[in-house]
């Protein structure tokens, strides 16, 4: 009996854990769309949490316990403008079972502002009286005069355009390594070292992030990089942050990964003269406790479109939450202890991976790849390919790695609609470069007596 109340109580804690994993809760991070990427906000969600859509402020408790991908709209309620499940109606887009012979065209419209009889009075006053954004919309295209002389392309354009002015949309997303790195990369690529999501899982790859694997990282792109590398060992290994100096890189990012106890245990922090320490035989000095530098506990931010002054806002406001997160008990980035260092003193880390744009790759590399195991792979990223070309060659002079070579991801994204597939219009074709390959032996072998 014992024995099936253990496996009961494992499989209620699983089904606990997946629920959790696919729901939202009271103090996790999430990702809001709005209007279809037109702007993004990393929030965290609270009773008392507030975004401003607009010139209106709309509460996020509504979304507390949905799941994640469920879309909002913004609508007006008896107490005020509010965020209400909505599910979308695939008729609207199903424009290939529509005529699309190319019989109509805009030629011969023209945009004078008087094909609209509805004028902003009477739009007022169907909000007083309780209208929707979707009833809105719907009689605007009804007292458009030039609606119907729309080709079908236009008309749905047209209903795009105006049903993201009057009734707004918010997609809440999972924030993971993918959608965390899209969303910088979109506005504010310079936070991230102007690194591509097909850079970063190209980067995991080359640098062997697997299960139980002891990855040592020069992580200078504000804690993305550390934050994947986590999110893949998914609570096994370790994530070990090495800097020079008296305090580690700051890795604010990974606290919008919504990493659990058991993942946030696994990110370290080691000054490199700790490992260079021990790497010689020396001990470690337990009283030099470095501190993480401030950074700003609790502010959510988002990445979105510019404001007035150029900067960027801080939504939603800062807030406190009457319920804790039992995870937040633990942070991640804490100082490596003593017996993982002695460890990896003994068998050195089974990968290293670098993204220091700032920083010189090879007076970093010839400091850090001693630490590896031999055989260990490593992948090192920057920005231009010129100091990662500079770094291979006095790679290959010192004869400290093989199999070296340098890599640009190169990445197109399809537009995938109803008779108008194409790339993308505007597209980045630059995502930088990665040089990856293996430790070896530099030691020369001995000579033969014979």
């Amino acid at each position: 009996m014992s024995i099936n109340k253990a496996v009961d109580e494992d499989s209620n804690q699983n089904q606990c854990q997946n629920d959790k994993s696919r729901l939202t809760y009271e103090g996790c991070n999430v990702l809001l769309d709005i209007n279809d990427g037109d702007r993004l906000v990393f929030a965290r969600l609270t009773a008392a949490s507030t975004l401003k859509i607009g010139n209106k402020k709309c509460s996020l408790q509504p979304l507390i316990g949905c799941p994640f991908g469920s879309l909002f709209q913004v609508e007006s309620g008896k107490e005020g403008t509010i965020l209400s499940r909505f599910v979308p109606n695939a008729e609207g887009n199903n424009l290939e079972e529509k005529d699309v012979d190319g019989s109509k065209d805009n030629r011969a419209l023209v945009d004078n502002n008087t094909a609209q009889s509805l004028t902003s009075e009477d739009i007022d006053e169907m909000r007083k009286q309780g209208a929707k954004g979707d009833e809105i919309v719907e009689a605007l295209i009804a007292n458009s005069a030039t609606f119907e002389k729309k080709t079908l392309f236009s008309q749905e354009k047209y209903r795009v355009k105006k049903q993201k002015k009057y009734a707004p949309r918010v997609l809440m997303r999972r924030p993971f390594a993918r959608s965390i790195c899209e969303a910088y990369f979109k506005k504010h690529p310079d936070k991230i070292g102007f690194m591509r999501v097909d850079a970063l899982s190209l980067l995991l790859s080359l640098g062997n992030v697997t299960a139980n694997a002891d990855v040592l990282v020069v992580d200078m792109l504000g804690g993305i990089l550390t934050g994947a590398i986590a999110e893949r060992l998914g609570g096994t290994g370790y994530v070990c942050n090495t800097y020079r100096g008296s305090s580690p890189y700051p890795v604010d990012i990974t606290r919008m990964f919504n990493l659990s106890d058991e993942i946030c245990k696994r990110i370290v922090h080691a000054s490199l003269t700790d490992l260079n320490s021990l790497q010689t035989g020396d001990s470690v000095s337990e009283n030099q406790e470095e501190t993480l530098p401030a950074t700003h506990s609790g502010r959510l931010e988002e990445v979105g479109v510019s404001t007035e002054d150029g900067g960027m806002d801080i939504t939603p406001e800062e807030v406190p939450s009457p319920i804790i997160k039992p995870c937040k008990s633990v942070k991640a980035g804490q100082k490596a202890p003593v017996e993982a260092i002695k460890l990896w003193k003994e068998n050195g880390f089974s990968s290293l991976i670098i993204a220091a744009p700032e920083q010189d790759p090879w007076g970093i590399v010839k400091d850090v790849l001693p630490l590896l195991s031999y055989s260990a792979p490593f992948a090192i990223y920057h920005q231009y390919a010129q100091p990662l070309a500079t770094c291979m060659h006095n790679l290959q002079i010192e004869k400290m790695a093989i199999g070296l070579q340098i890599s640009e991801p190169w990445l197109r994204e399809y537009q995938v609609l109803p008779s108008r597939t194409h790339p993308h219009m505007q597209m980045s074709a630059f995502g930088g470069y990665i040089l990856s390959g293996t430790k070896i032996s530099s030691s020369e072998p001995v000579a033969s007596s014979n």
